[in-house]
């Protein structure tokens, strides 16, 4: 790999987790279900009926997660807090126990020199806000803006890095319009409501952590979102007016209002559905953030699909190599997203909030794993990072997904992102060579920087 020369010497590097991924302890201490947890006792809604009962039992076993964080050398990590755990009725009360678990773990990760960057909602909604019509429903923006205020009045002393909600494209469109996510639904009138209550959400929250927090610096607020290049699979016009619906369905539906340009025409009249905009609302949405969060994992290659759901356009295989995920390895597009982002919304910071790989990873008969796969695609997405901070890209930090093999959500135990390998049936956790490698790349960062 070649030397990352064009990185700012503050760059920050990281890992990432979520909660539901790697908490487990689902019933102690207070916390309530989540739609998570909901979802996970649908028969054939996650692979292999796996739940997040247990998970990684990181919610007993983080302080040796802690050391593994310290052992790959990271500046930063990236986590969220359990709604569930720190208001189990979803508005109201807040339950002491569970904000408890992350104020200690904030204590320790700063005790360490490892900056936290703290998620508030990574798709753990409680399930009793679902009851009451989860994010299709208004009242859901309102109350995640209390909950954020809450969590930020309690660890706001300290931290610094805030992302209000991670990939709302996942949560409306996957949650609620192709229905393979939490809650399930397959329908896009309610996707699009929820689409809209998500990004308020985030502008009320990013309003209630700048009033809540009481640090000695600004805090440091964003939205994360999972952007794609969008590629047509032919020069048909029909392909190449599907890659555009794609475009707008996957990018500028999330980014243009964010940027203070509402919702895109031509998508309201792709879906004939108006999203419901209150008076002010746009304003609320596109509130100035201090960062955008980037997570990349694919380009899309598309074709028309006139008889599918929204936005009418399927994704087409592609020859090259895959991951375990059956998804496009392509550090180029990585570089495509970035450049194209800072061109056209100005953004003024950015951070790689998430970019990892799943493989079929192999034990050694002595215990190691050799990851050369996940090794390879790490250092080409780096040089694809450091390409795009050449053509001016404002990058500030990249994080690894993930810190430890969890829960892929619907795709269940069996598909591994960690630079940690996790024995789930006796917790054990063992340093891939991947997370060695990741930790020689970045003393050899430092070191470069003088």
């Amino acid at each position: 790999m070649h030397h990352l020369s064009n990185l700012s010497p503050d760059f920050v590097w990281g890992v990432a987790t979520a909660a539901y991924q790697i908490e487990g302890a689902v019933d102690v201490d207070g916390r309530s279900p989540s739609i998570w947890d909901t979802f996970g006792r649908v028969p054939g809604a996650i692979a292999n009926g796996d739940t997040g009962d247990v998970a990684c039992d990181h919610y007993h076993r983080w302080a040796d997660d802690l050391g593994l964080i310290r052992e790959l050398g990271v500046d930063a990590y990236r986590f969220s807090v359990a709604w569930p755990r720190v208001i189990p009725t979803g508005t109201g009360a807040v339950n002491a126990k569970g904000l408890a678990f992350y104020d200690r773990l904030v204590d320790e990760l700063l005790a360490a020199g490892i900056r936290p960057f703290v998620t508030l909602y990574h798709w753990d909604l409680p399930q009793v806000l679902q009851d009451k019509g989860g994010w299709p429903a208004r009242h859901t923006a309102e109350a995640f803006a209390d909950y954020a205020a809450v969590v930020a009045a309690k660890l706001g002393d300290r931290v610094t890095d805030w992302t209000t909600v991670n990939e709302p494209l996942c949560v409306a469109w996957i949650g609620h319009l192709e229905g393979t996510m939490a809650p399930g639904l397959r329908d896009l009138p309610r996707a699009i409501d929820a689409s809209h209550h998500v990004l308020l959400g985030h502008g009320l929250a990013t309003q209630a952590i700048r009033s809540a927090t009481t640090a000695s610096t600004a805090p440091n607020v964003g939205i994360v979102l999972n952007p794609s290049p969008v590629d047509a699979a032919t020069d048909r016009p029909e392909d190449l007016a599907a890659a555009i619906r794609a475009d707008g369905h996957t990018n500028r539906w999330w980014l243009d209002p964010l940027y203070g340009r509402g919702y895109p025409a031509d998508m309201v009249e792709a879906y004939r559905y108006e999203p419901p905009v209150l008076a002010g609302d746009l304003d609320t949405i596109a509130a100035p953030t201090d960062y955008l969060g980037v997570n990349y994992y694919f380009r899309a290659v598309v074709a028309d699909d006139p008889s599918g759901p929204a936005p009418y356009a399927k994704q087409v295989e592609v020859p090259g190599r895959h991951t375990a995920m059956g998804w496009e390895v392509s550090p180029g597009g990585l570089a495509r997203i970035l450049t194209r982002i800072a061109a056209d919304y100005g953004t003024e910071r950015i951070y790689v909030t998430e970019q990892g790989s799943a493989w079929q990873d192999t034990v050694e008969p002595d215990g190691s794993i050799e990851d050369k796969d996940r090794i390879d695609y790490l250092e080409r997405h780096l040089e694809a990072i450091d390409a795009a901070a050449a053509e001016g890209v404002p990058l500030a930090g990249y994080f690894v997904w993930s810190l430890l093999d969890n829960l892929e959500w619907a795709y269940g135990y069996d598909k591994r992102f960690g630079l940690v390998r996790v024995d789930y049936a006796t917790q054990q956790r063992t340093m891939k060579a991947s997370g060695h490698r990741y930790a020689q790349i970045i003393r050899e960062y430092r070191a470069s920087q003088g």
